[in-house]
């Protein structure tokens, strides 16, 4: 496994120390990461007033269940692969705010446009357009924010921003039941979201990009005629991630299961919610937890409650056990999502971050279609029980892979020291 780069001697101690100084006095996030997160809650506030709401509204186009399939299966695939290539183009940027700008921008102008929408095929054009905004800015983001603050503060960082964004999730469709509630029609609902789309771009122009790192130039810099490959020891940790991904299928599979366990209709929304506010705290707490805990050890914490939570689902009975089932999952996300992408920053060079956050994106978003397949087949042709136990028993395989893993690189770096 190859060696990224990690500290060794009197650099070592004198990180643990600045780990500990960092631990004991709790500083401000930097500018530019708050206003990172203030930018992805108004872009979820946005972007969950419209999307609960498609499915009624492209069946009142005269379109069938499978097509609103086919809209969300075509624009993540969409925004994986531009997540992709929007990494590459990140490192050989030296500013990124620029992409990050236009990424939202696009999204806050096009999703409104749903409200003009008088046929399917224009809600699927939009939905696209939409994400590939979202591929655009992902990678050159996850790049602004780990480059704004050291190694000790950036599960915190990346913490704080997952939870703006589960903030704005809660608010989201909050702010649409109340309109709908006072009279207003779907389309008047969806031109209201431009609103929170506006002030993410205003929140993104606040944005202070930190100078650029002496390295990055050596981004561009091909070796042998080739670009610089990613460290071997990120490229083994991706490939676990995509295991564990294989068998994390979509939440809406939960959502069925409550149904299944007597949640009724008119509080499936309501149900959400309080996973959403679940998400919100476990992401914030489970970001400063990742600057003191060993991170795949955080990270195997997380997939451990997933695959927990997977197998009660599988044996639940009663409609309270979803409720309760949904809050303790809701604490995955918190142990795992600021960790993961904290870890990336720990074992990539400056100058390959665009590239490793994008890769990471691209893993994360395609692998949701084979496992929703797999999950759907199994949950169809067998049980939901036997789907939710493979799920379980990926998330199990994949934590021993990353145990072994954790412990490979924690020797290979003591050696070298």
């Amino acid at each position: 496994m190859a060696r990224t780069g990690g500290p060794s001697g009197q650099q070592a101690r004198g990180d643990d120390a600045h780990r500990a100084h960092a631990t004991s006095i709790r500083r401000k996030l930097p500018s530019a990461v708050i206003a990172l997160g203030i930018t992805s809650f108004f872009t979820d506030v946005g972007s969950e007033m419209i999307f609960p709401l498609l499915p009624v509204f492209v069946a009142s186009l005269g379109a069938a269940p499978m097509f609103l399939g086919l809209v969300e299966g075509i624009a993540d695939a969409t925004s994986s692969l531009i997540k992709l290539a929007s990494g590459y183009v990140a490192d050989r940027s030296r500013a990124k705010k620029p992409l990050v700008l236009f990424g939202y921008g696009m999204t806050a102008l096009v999703r409104p446009l749903v409200a003009l929408a008088t046929a399917p095929w224009h809600v699927l054009a939009i939905r696209v357009t939409d994400r590939v905004g979202k591929g655009i800015r992902a990678a050159p983001r996850d790049v602004l924010i780990a480059n704004s603050v050291s190694k000790e503060e950036s599960g915190r960082a990346f913490g704080f921003h997952r939870a703006m964004d589960h903030a704005g999730a809660v608010v989201g469709p909050v702010i649409a039941t109340i309109l709908l509630s006072l009279g207003w029609e779907l389309r008047s609902v969806f031109w209201v979201a431009l609103v929170p789309g506006l002030l993410s771009v205003v929140a993104v122009l606040t944005v202070r990009e930190p100078p650029a790192h002496p390295e990055d130039a050596l981004g561009e810099q091909p070796v042998n005629g080739a670009p610089r490959a990613l460290p071997g020891s990120l490229r083994s940790y991706l490939g676990i991630l995509v295991l564990f991904s294989l068998g994390n299928s979509s939440d809406a599979f939960l959502l069925l299961r409550a149904r299944e366990l007597g949640v009724p209709v008119v509080s499936i929304p309501l149900l959400w919610t309080v996973f959403h506010v679940a998400k919100l705290v476990s992401s914030y707490l489970g970001g400063s937890w990742s600057d003191r805990i060993a991170r795949p050890k955080l990270i195997v914490s997380g997939w451990i409650v997933y695959a927990v939570t997977y197998l009660a689902f599988g044996v639940a009975s009663q409609s309270w056990h979803a409720w309760a089932l949904f809050i303790v999952y809701g604490t995955y996300y918190g142990l795992t999502e600021p960790a993961e992408k904290a870890l990336v920053k720990d074992l990539t060079p400056t100058a390959l971050r665009g590239r490793a956050y994008g890769f990471y994106n691209f893993i994360i978003g395609v692998s949701a279609v084979p496992a929703g397949l797999l999950t759907g087949w199994l949950w169809q042709t067998w049980s939901p029980r036997v789907a939710l136990t493979v799920g379980a028993s990926i998330a199990a395989a994949s934590s021993v892979a990353l145990v072994v893993w954790g412990s490979a690189l924690s020797h290979e770096q003591a050696a070298n020291e």
